[in-house]
């Protein structure tokens, strides 16, 4: 019966890894697609391009072999007679991947629409975030391990080799076919993020990370402290900043957008400088209002602005209000704003990650 297979079933035959394999390939490409989109949010330079590239071609290379997933469970899938709890599990975590798949597809092709306060992309982390735990729990109800021999022989490194290649050539497929259209996902950055164009406060959108949402800062009650590892500390009220520097700086938020805008604030190099920084400091803590806070190294540090203004207005308050760090090569999530403090440190803070996710809280 082989000779009446179509030559699509062929094809798609000798592609498919074996069942097991295909199972925890897709349990290993997950894993791969969250890190990765997680660790992408810290990157903002160039230098970083290859990191964003494997998570769109790893993420493409998903979708056929979650396609060999389906076609051996469909049945399973159908016939809801037979549903267990599991099924009901396996459903969800399908709904999960074809959602995080969706809008990041529809995210790169340019489509750029809203969900409430969020863009397709910050859905799209959003799906992927919940598909860890359930694909985690659909490992565990049903557990089993590859076999050495479904790794021997060259025929599944060929079929990996395969779907990867594909993947790329999809990929850059699409990339000529965005610029070829002129769709707005030809303007995106390695990032992936789309760009805002104007001048000023009200050229790029209001976001804040998680819960960072507070009341206006009086400029009258507010004081700048500078202070740590310093011989002589100073606290400035808003009258006393200087806000003399000025430079044209990106910002790229992690929500998929970016804008190119002239920031005039305080170089934070005369900061320190001010202050007279211990010889062994090497960070340089910004914390806001509401508990949020970044390090920088202090050679970076140094070259950060403190901005009171944006493109020759002052700075509203859903952008920072007083003062917003501008740190050029950073992410948006990076920029802290309503900054009240800044610590010369000796060491790290690592326990600024968990801050990100807590601070604004009551």
């Amino acid at each position: 019966m082989g000779e009446h297979r179509g030559p699509v079933r062929r094809v798609v035959e000798r592609l498919q890894p074996p069942p097991r394999i295909v199972d925890w390939s897709l349990f290993v490409l997950v894993g791969f697609e969250v890190a990765s989109g997680l660790v992408s949010f810290t990157l903002g330079t160039p230098d970083w391009w290859p990191v964003f590239w494997a998570h769109r071609i790893a993420g493409l290379t998903l979708i056929p072999v979650l396609g060999f997933k389906l076609a051996r469970v469909r049945h399973r899938l159908t016939d809801i007679g037979q549903w267990r709890p599991s099924t009901a599990l396996s459903v969800l975590t399908l709904l999960a991947a074809a959602g995080a798949l969706a809008t990041g597809i529809a995210w790169v092709l340019g489509v750029d629409v809203r969900l409430a306060y969020w863009t397709l992309l910050s859905v799209h982390v959003g799906f992927g975030l919940a598909l860890v735990p359930l694909l985690l729990f659909h490992v565990a109800s049903r557990f089993r391990p590859p076999r050495r021999a479904d790794f021997e022989g060259r025929r599944t490194a060929l079929q990996y080799s395969a779907l990867l290649v594909g993947g790329a050539v999809v990929y850059r497929g699409q990339e000529l076919l965005n610029r070829a259209v002129g769709t707005a996902g030809a303007d995106r950055r390695f990032t992936g993020s789309q760009p805002r164009e104007g001048d000023g406060n009200a050229a790029f959108p209001v976001t804040s990370w998680v819960a960072d949402d507070p009341d206006p800062v009086d400029r009258d009650g507010w004081s700048l402290t500078v202070d740590g590892a310093a011989a002589e500390p100073v606290d400035l009220a808003y009258a006393d900043l200087d806000p003399t520097a000025e430079r044209e700086a990106l910002l790229d938020c992690t929500s998929g957008w970016y804008t190119v805008q002239r920031w005039q604030g305080v170089r934070v190099g005369d900061l320190l400088d001010a202050v007279d920084p211990d010889g062994d400091a090497r960070y340089v803590r910004f914390t806001s209002v509401t508990g949020y806070r970044w390090s920088l190294p202090i050679d970076e540090a140094r070259d950060a602005l403190l901005a009171t203004r944006v493109g020759g207005e002052p700075l509203a308050h859903g952008h920072g209000a007083p003062l917003r760090l501008v740190a050029p090569g950073r992410r948006g999530f990076q920029w802290v704003k309503w900054v009240e403090r800044v610590e010369i440190r000796r060491q790290g803070d690592p326990a600024q990650w968990l801050v990100t996710l807590i601070s604004g809280f009551d």
